[in-house]
Protein backbone atom coordinates (compact mmCIF):
# COMPACT_ATOMS: atom_id res chain seq x y z
CA UNK A 1 0.00 0.00 0.00
CA UNK A 2 1.56 3.37 -1.17
CA UNK A 3 0.80 5.97 1.89
CA UNK A 4 1.20 9.62 0.35
CA UNK A 5 3.29 12.26 2.74
CA UNK A 6 0.44 13.26 4.25
CA UNK A 7 -0.67 9.71 5.95
CA UNK A 8 2.68 9.56 6.60
CA UNK A 9 3.15 12.87 8.77
CA UNK A 10 -0.54 11.25 10.38
CA UNK A 11 1.09 8.21 11.45
CA UNK A 12 4.57 9.80 13.08
CA UNK A 13 2.56 12.28 15.07
CA UNK A 14 0.27 9.49 16.50
CA UNK A 15 3.07 7.53 17.11
CA UNK A 16 5.07 10.47 18.86
CA UNK A 17 1.80 11.33 20.53
CA UNK A 18 1.42 7.80 22.19
CA UNK A 19 5.17 7.90 23.26
CA UNK A 20 4.73 11.20 24.96
CA UNK A 21 1.27 10.82 26.55
CA UNK A 22 -0.30 13.45 24.34
CA UNK A 23 -1.99 13.12 20.82
CA UNK A 24 -1.75 15.90 18.69
CA UNK A 25 -4.75 18.18 18.04
CA UNK A 26 -6.74 17.24 14.59
CA UNK A 27 -8.42 18.81 12.38
CA UNK A 28 -11.22 17.58 9.77
CA UNK A 29 -9.10 17.64 7.34
CA UNK A 30 -10.42 18.32 3.48
CA UNK A 31 -9.40 20.75 0.88
CA UNK A 32 -8.73 24.47 1.07
CA UNK A 33 -9.24 27.19 -1.89
CA UNK A 34 -6.44 29.83 -1.93
CA UNK A 35 -6.70 33.16 -4.06
CA UNK A 36 -2.77 33.24 -5.72
CA UNK A 37 -1.30 35.99 -7.39
CA UNK A 38 0.60 33.21 -9.90
CA UNK A 39 1.48 36.74 -12.35
CA UNK A 40 0.95 40.37 -12.32
CA UNK A 41 -2.65 41.03 -12.07
CA UNK A 42 -3.60 37.74 -12.41
CA UNK A 43 -5.08 35.93 -9.55
CA UNK A 44 -5.62 32.13 -9.48
CA UNK A 45 -7.63 29.98 -7.46
CA UNK A 46 -5.64 26.79 -6.24
CA UNK A 47 -6.56 24.56 -3.64
CA UNK A 48 -4.16 22.66 -1.19
CA UNK A 49 -5.04 19.94 1.51
CA UNK A 50 -5.98 21.32 5.29
CA UNK A 51 -3.85 19.68 7.53
CA UNK A 52 -5.04 16.80 9.51
CA UNK A 53 -3.03 17.04 12.37
CA UNK A 54 -1.75 20.27 13.58
CA UNK A 55 1.25 21.30 15.66
CA UNK A 56 1.81 22.07 19.07
CA UNK A 57 1.64 25.38 18.46
CA UNK A 58 -0.69 25.58 15.17
CA UNK A 59 -3.93 27.60 14.57
CA UNK A 60 -6.12 26.76 12.11
CA UNK A 61 -8.89 29.51 11.15
CA UNK A 62 -11.49 29.50 8.56
CA UNK A 63 -11.63 32.62 7.31
CA UNK A 64 -14.79 34.84 7.33
CA UNK A 65 -13.16 37.86 5.94
CA UNK A 66 -10.46 40.55 4.74
CA UNK A 67 -10.08 43.67 3.61
CA UNK A 68 -8.20 44.47 0.60
CA UNK A 69 -5.77 47.00 1.45
CA UNK A 70 -3.51 49.15 -1.31
CA UNK A 71 -0.59 47.52 -0.48
CA UNK A 72 -2.47 44.36 -1.97
CA UNK A 73 -3.14 46.26 -4.89
CA UNK A 74 0.31 47.46 -5.08
CA UNK A 75 1.50 43.46 -4.95
CA UNK A 76 -1.10 42.77 -7.59
CA UNK A 77 -0.32 45.33 -10.04
CA UNK A 78 3.77 44.57 -10.66
CA UNK A 79 5.02 42.56 -7.70
CA UNK A 80 7.15 45.33 -6.07
CA UNK A 81 8.06 43.23 -2.71
CA UNK A 82 8.89 40.13 -4.99
CA UNK A 83 6.48 37.69 -3.33
CA UNK A 84 5.12 36.19 -6.73
CA UNK A 85 3.35 33.08 -6.48
CA UNK A 86 1.50 34.55 -3.00
CA UNK A 87 -1.74 34.27 -1.21
CA UNK A 88 -2.08 37.81 -0.22
CA UNK A 89 -4.69 39.08 1.99
CA UNK A 90 -3.49 40.72 5.37
CA UNK A 91 -6.86 42.49 6.76
CA UNK A 92 -8.58 39.11 7.81
CA UNK A 93 -10.50 37.55 10.48
CA UNK A 94 -11.87 34.14 10.78
CA UNK A 95 -13.60 31.39 13.50
CA UNK A 96 -10.35 29.16 15.18
CA UNK A 97 -11.62 25.54 14.11
CA UNK A 98 -8.07 23.70 15.44
CA UNK A 99 -5.54 24.59 17.99
CA UNK A 100 -2.21 22.81 18.60
CA UNK A 101 -1.90 21.49 22.27
CA UNK A 102 0.24 24.66 23.19
CA UNK A 103 -2.28 26.89 22.32
CA UNK A 104 -4.16 28.43 25.46
CA UNK A 105 -3.85 31.91 25.09
CA UNK A 106 -3.63 34.68 22.57
CA UNK A 107 -0.85 37.51 22.48
CA UNK A 108 -2.61 39.81 25.27
CA UNK A 109 -2.99 36.49 27.47
CA UNK A 110 -6.60 36.21 26.53
CA UNK A 111 -7.81 32.30 26.89
CA UNK A 112 -8.10 30.79 23.44
CA UNK A 113 -10.35 28.24 22.36
CA UNK A 114 -12.14 26.67 19.48
CA UNK A 115 -15.11 28.89 17.99
CA UNK A 116 -13.41 31.72 18.77
CA UNK A 117 -12.92 35.06 16.50
CA UNK A 118 -9.29 35.50 15.65
CA UNK A 119 -7.49 38.54 14.17
CA UNK A 120 -3.39 37.90 13.37
CA UNK A 121 -1.00 40.59 13.71
CA UNK A 122 2.56 40.82 12.99
CA UNK A 123 5.52 38.31 12.36
CA UNK A 124 8.51 39.95 14.38
CA UNK A 125 11.59 37.64 14.06
CA UNK A 126 13.04 37.80 17.70
CA UNK A 127 16.43 37.82 16.90
CA UNK A 128 17.54 41.82 15.17
CA UNK A 129 19.00 44.44 17.24
CA UNK A 130 15.15 46.46 17.26
CA UNK A 131 13.59 42.96 18.42
CA UNK A 132 16.19 42.74 21.17
CA UNK A 133 16.79 46.01 22.18
CA UNK A 134 13.71 47.73 21.39
CA UNK A 135 10.92 45.25 21.76
CA UNK A 136 8.25 47.46 22.12
CA UNK A 137 9.15 49.01 18.77
CA UNK A 138 8.45 45.37 16.98
CA UNK A 139 6.89 47.44 13.84
CA UNK A 140 10.39 47.79 12.80
CA UNK A 141 11.75 44.47 13.45
CA UNK A 142 14.16 43.71 10.35
CA UNK A 143 12.62 40.64 9.09
CA UNK A 144 8.71 41.49 10.23
CA UNK A 145 6.59 39.71 8.18
CA UNK A 146 2.22 39.56 7.94
CA UNK A 147 0.45 36.72 6.98
CA UNK A 148 -0.84 37.39 3.38
CA UNK A 149 2.94 39.08 2.34
CA UNK A 150 4.86 35.84 2.82
CA UNK A 151 5.62 34.15 -0.55
CA UNK A 152 4.12 30.99 -1.32
CA UNK A 153 5.80 27.67 0.64
CA UNK A 154 5.29 23.95 0.94
CA UNK A 155 5.57 23.88 4.15
CA UNK A 156 2.83 26.20 4.96
CA UNK A 157 0.37 27.08 1.46
CA UNK A 158 -2.30 28.15 3.77
CA UNK A 159 -0.37 31.50 4.60
CA UNK A 160 -2.61 34.91 3.61
CA UNK A 161 -6.14 35.78 4.62
CA UNK A 162 -7.33 35.53 0.98
CA UNK A 163 -8.62 32.10 0.95
CA UNK A 164 -10.99 29.77 2.89
CA UNK A 165 -8.64 28.43 5.67
CA UNK A 166 -5.74 30.12 7.09
CA UNK A 167 -3.05 27.96 9.28
CA UNK A 168 -1.34 30.23 11.80
CA UNK A 169 2.27 28.64 11.86
CA UNK A 170 5.04 31.07 12.12
CA UNK A 171 7.59 31.54 14.89
CA UNK A 172 6.88 35.09 16.49
CA UNK A 173 3.39 35.02 15.16
CA UNK A 174 1.04 37.17 16.94
CA UNK A 175 -2.95 37.17 17.01
CA UNK A 176 -5.96 38.16 19.16
CA UNK A 177 -9.23 36.78 20.03
CA UNK A 178 -11.98 39.44 19.31
CA UNK A 179 -15.16 38.05 19.84
CA UNK A 180 -16.63 41.62 20.81
CA UNK A 181 -16.39 42.65 17.62
CA UNK A 182 -18.57 41.94 14.10
CA UNK A 183 -17.41 40.65 11.24
CA UNK A 184 -16.94 44.41 9.48
CA UNK A 185 -15.04 45.58 12.44
CA UNK A 186 -13.23 42.68 12.71
CA UNK A 187 -12.00 43.33 8.31
CA UNK A 188 -11.46 47.11 9.47
CA UNK A 189 -9.43 46.30 12.33
CA UNK A 190 -6.05 46.05 10.76
CA UNK A 191 -6.31 49.31 9.33
CA UNK A 192 -7.96 50.66 12.40
CA UNK A 193 -4.07 49.49 13.84
CA UNK A 194 -1.91 51.72 11.56
CA UNK A 195 -4.27 54.79 12.61
CA UNK A 196 -3.87 54.20 16.28
CA UNK A 197 -0.20 54.14 15.56
CA UNK A 198 0.02 56.88 14.00
CA UNK A 199 -2.02 58.91 16.34
CA UNK A 200 0.22 57.36 19.19
CA UNK A 201 3.69 58.84 17.03
CA UNK A 202 1.77 62.21 16.96
CA UNK A 203 0.98 62.49 20.63
CA UNK A 204 4.41 61.74 21.20
CA UNK A 205 5.08 65.65 19.61
CA UNK A 206 2.82 67.06 22.60
CA UNK A 207 0.48 68.80 20.18
CA UNK A 208 -2.82 67.19 19.94
CA UNK A 209 -5.04 67.97 22.11
CA UNK A 210 -9.15 68.79 22.29
CA UNK A 211 -8.44 72.04 21.00
CA UNK A 212 -5.96 71.04 18.02
CA UNK A 213 -7.45 71.57 14.50
CA UNK A 214 -5.70 68.90 12.52
CA UNK A 215 -5.63 68.52 8.85
CA UNK A 216 -5.84 64.98 6.92
CA UNK A 217 -4.70 64.73 3.38
CA UNK A 218 -5.85 62.27 1.49
CA UNK A 219 -9.06 60.28 2.11
CA UNK A 220 -8.93 56.78 1.26
CA UNK A 221 -9.39 54.17 3.75
CA UNK A 222 -6.58 55.14 5.94
CA UNK A 223 -7.70 58.53 5.28
CA UNK A 224 -11.05 58.50 6.26
CA UNK A 225 -10.04 55.49 9.45
CA UNK A 226 -7.60 58.55 10.77
CA UNK A 227 -10.74 61.06 10.62
CA UNK A 228 -12.45 58.26 13.04
CA UNK A 229 -9.52 57.61 15.52
CA UNK A 230 -9.30 61.37 15.52
CA UNK A 231 -12.88 61.78 16.40
CA UNK A 232 -12.81 59.06 19.09
CA UNK A 233 -9.86 60.94 20.47
CA UNK A 234 -11.71 63.85 21.00
CA UNK A 235 -10.41 65.97 17.96
CA UNK A 236 -13.18 68.06 17.29
CA UNK A 237 -12.26 70.09 14.20
CA UNK A 238 -10.53 68.59 11.75
CA UNK A 239 -10.00 69.60 7.75
CA UNK A 240 -10.10 67.28 5.29
CA UNK A 241 -8.48 67.42 1.66
CA UNK A 242 -8.82 64.60 -1.11
CA UNK A 243 -10.46 65.42 -4.89
CA UNK A 244 -13.77 62.67 -4.38
CA UNK A 245 -17.17 64.14 -3.91
CA UNK A 246 -17.24 60.42 -1.99
CA UNK A 247 -14.75 60.37 0.09
CA UNK A 248 -15.45 64.48 0.92
CA UNK A 249 -18.97 62.99 2.06
CA UNK A 250 -17.94 60.36 3.98
CA UNK A 251 -15.04 62.29 5.39
CA UNK A 252 -18.08 64.99 6.44
CA UNK A 253 -19.88 61.69 7.56
CA UNK A 254 -17.37 60.71 9.69
CA UNK A 255 -17.76 63.70 11.49
CA UNK A 256 -15.06 66.20 9.64
CA UNK A 257 -15.79 69.85 9.70
CA UNK A 258 -14.09 71.37 6.59
CA UNK A 259 -13.47 70.09 3.74
CA UNK A 260 -11.45 70.87 0.47
CA UNK A 261 -12.10 69.49 -2.57
CA UNK A 262 -9.00 70.27 -4.75
CA UNK A 263 -10.22 69.77 -8.05
CA UNK A 264 -12.54 73.06 -7.07
CA UNK A 265 -9.95 74.46 -4.86
CA UNK A 266 -7.07 74.06 -8.01
CA UNK A 267 -3.97 76.10 -6.81
CA UNK A 268 -2.08 75.35 -3.30
CA UNK A 269 -2.91 78.91 -2.76
CA UNK A 270 -6.23 78.67 -2.85
CA UNK A 271 -6.45 75.68 -0.88
CA UNK A 272 -4.26 77.32 1.73
CA UNK A 273 -6.54 80.27 2.24
CA UNK A 274 -9.17 78.00 3.13
CA UNK A 275 -7.08 76.23 6.04
CA UNK A 276 -6.07 79.79 7.29
CA UNK A 277 -9.68 80.74 7.23
CA UNK A 278 -10.64 78.48 9.17
CA UNK A 279 -8.13 78.89 11.78
CA UNK A 280 -8.04 81.84 12.68
CA UNK A 281 -5.28 82.63 9.70
CA UNK A 282 -2.67 80.28 11.42
CA UNK A 283 -2.98 77.27 9.53
CA UNK A 284 -3.53 73.55 10.97
CA UNK A 285 -1.74 72.55 14.38
CA UNK A 286 -1.26 68.89 13.31
CA UNK A 287 -1.06 66.81 9.93
CA UNK A 288 -1.78 63.58 8.51
CA UNK A 289 -0.02 62.95 5.31
CA UNK A 290 -2.14 60.28 3.81
CA UNK A 291 -1.76 60.16 0.41
CA UNK A 292 1.15 57.91 -1.48
CA UNK A 293 1.57 61.26 -4.29
CA UNK A 294 4.51 62.79 -3.81
CA UNK A 295 3.27 66.62 -5.39
CA UNK A 296 0.58 66.41 -2.22
CA UNK A 297 3.58 65.18 0.00
CA UNK A 298 4.99 68.73 -1.24
CA UNK A 299 2.26 70.59 -0.63
CA UNK A 300 1.71 69.38 3.03
CA UNK A 301 3.91 71.67 4.78
CA UNK A 302 1.86 75.07 3.60
CA UNK A 303 -1.13 73.88 5.32
CA UNK A 304 0.65 73.19 8.46
CA UNK A 305 1.12 76.42 11.24
CA UNK A 306 4.56 77.69 12.92
CA UNK A 307 5.46 75.46 15.60
CA UNK A 308 2.72 72.73 14.32
CA UNK A 309 2.88 69.05 13.37
CA UNK A 310 3.02 66.38 10.57
CA UNK A 311 2.83 62.70 11.11
CA UNK A 312 4.09 61.33 7.20
CA UNK A 313 2.24 57.88 6.82
CA UNK A 314 1.19 57.80 2.87
CA UNK A 315 4.53 56.32 1.57
CA UNK A 316 3.95 52.26 2.56
CA UNK A 317 5.54 51.94 -1.16
CA UNK A 318 8.12 53.78 -2.60
CA UNK A 319 5.81 56.06 -4.99
CA UNK A 320 8.77 58.52 -5.73
CA UNK A 321 10.13 61.84 -4.20
CA UNK A 322 9.11 65.17 -3.68
CA UNK A 323 11.46 68.68 -3.46
CA UNK A 324 10.76 71.20 -1.00
CA UNK A 325 12.95 74.04 0.73
CA UNK A 326 13.82 73.18 4.37
CA UNK A 327 14.00 76.71 5.40
CA UNK A 328 10.33 77.61 4.32
CA UNK A 329 8.82 73.72 5.02
CA UNK A 330 10.29 73.09 8.63
CA UNK A 331 13.25 75.56 9.82
CA UNK A 332 11.24 78.34 9.75
CA UNK A 333 7.78 77.14 11.43
CA UNK A 334 10.12 74.59 13.81
CA UNK A 335 7.71 71.83 12.62
CA UNK A 336 7.70 68.80 14.63
CA UNK A 337 7.64 65.85 12.05
CA UNK A 338 7.14 62.33 12.78
CA UNK A 339 7.14 58.89 10.45
CA UNK A 340 4.45 56.12 11.29
CA UNK A 341 5.18 52.68 9.84
CA UNK A 342 2.83 50.03 10.35
CA UNK A 343 2.46 48.83 13.78
CA UNK A 344 3.58 46.81 16.73
CA UNK A 345 1.45 44.13 18.27
CA UNK A 346 0.72 46.11 21.35
CA UNK A 347 -1.20 48.41 19.19
CA UNK A 348 -4.22 45.88 18.66
CA UNK A 349 -5.54 45.93 22.21
CA UNK A 350 -5.80 49.86 21.86
CA UNK A 351 -7.24 49.46 18.43
CA UNK A 352 -9.70 47.25 19.62
CA UNK A 353 -11.12 49.78 21.97
CA UNK A 354 -10.94 52.18 19.56
CA UNK A 355 -13.15 50.11 17.86
CA UNK A 356 -15.75 50.24 20.60
CA UNK A 357 -15.44 53.72 21.26
CA UNK A 358 -16.47 54.17 17.51
CA UNK A 359 -19.62 52.32 18.21
CA UNK A 360 -20.36 54.10 21.13
CA UNK A 361 -20.41 57.14 19.50
CA UNK A 362 -21.86 55.95 16.60
CA UNK A 363 -19.09 56.91 14.25
CA UNK A 364 -19.90 55.07 11.10
CA UNK A 365 -16.98 53.43 10.56
CA UNK A 366 -18.49 50.15 8.78
CA UNK A 367 -20.07 52.63 6.43
CA UNK A 368 -16.54 52.54 4.65
CA UNK A 369 -16.99 49.06 3.35
CA UNK A 370 -18.93 49.72 0.00
CA UNK A 371 -17.97 46.54 -2.13
CA UNK A 372 -17.65 42.97 -1.40
CA UNK A 373 -16.42 39.72 -3.49
CA UNK A 374 -16.21 36.21 -3.45
CA UNK A 375 -12.95 34.50 -3.82
CA UNK A 376 -13.21 34.11 -7.45
CA UNK A 377 -13.55 37.53 -8.00
CA UNK A 378 -10.95 38.83 -6.33
CA UNK A 379 -9.04 40.17 -9.74
CA UNK A 380 -12.20 41.80 -9.77
CA UNK A 381 -12.15 43.43 -6.47
CA UNK A 382 -8.53 44.82 -7.33
CA UNK A 383 -9.69 46.52 -10.36
CA UNK A 384 -12.57 48.30 -8.61
CA UNK A 385 -9.78 49.09 -6.03
CA UNK A 386 -7.47 50.67 -8.62
CA UNK A 387 -10.23 52.63 -10.25
CA UNK A 388 -11.48 54.27 -6.51
CA UNK A 389 -15.04 52.84 -7.79
CA UNK A 390 -15.29 53.01 -3.87
CA UNK A 391 -14.03 53.24 -0.66
CA UNK A 392 -12.94 49.76 1.52
CA UNK A 393 -13.39 46.84 -0.35
CA UNK A 394 -13.66 43.37 0.84
CA UNK A 395 -13.00 39.39 0.75
CA UNK A 396 -16.11 37.66 2.43
CA UNK A 397 -16.23 33.80 2.78
CA UNK A 398 -19.45 33.28 1.10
Amino acid sequence: MELNSAQVEGIVRKILGEMTGSAPAKSAGGMAKVAMLTSPKNIEIKEFPIPTVLEDDDILVKVEGCGVCGTDVHEWKGDPFGLIPVVLGHEGTGEIIGLGKNVKFDTAGNPIKIGDKIVTSVISCGECQICRNHPANTNLCDKQGVFGLIGHNDANPLNGWFATHLLIRAKGATYFVVNELDLKERMILELACVCVHALKRANGTGLMNFNSKVLIQGLGPVGLVMISVLRAAGINHIIAVDGAPMRLEMAKKLGAKTVINFREAQTLDERVAIVKGVTAGMGADFAFQCTGAPPAAADIYSYIRRGGGLCEMGFFVNNGEYSVNPHFAMCNKEINIVGSWDYSADDYPTTVAFLKQAREMNIPIKDLITHTYPLDKLNEAMETNLAQKGIKICYINE
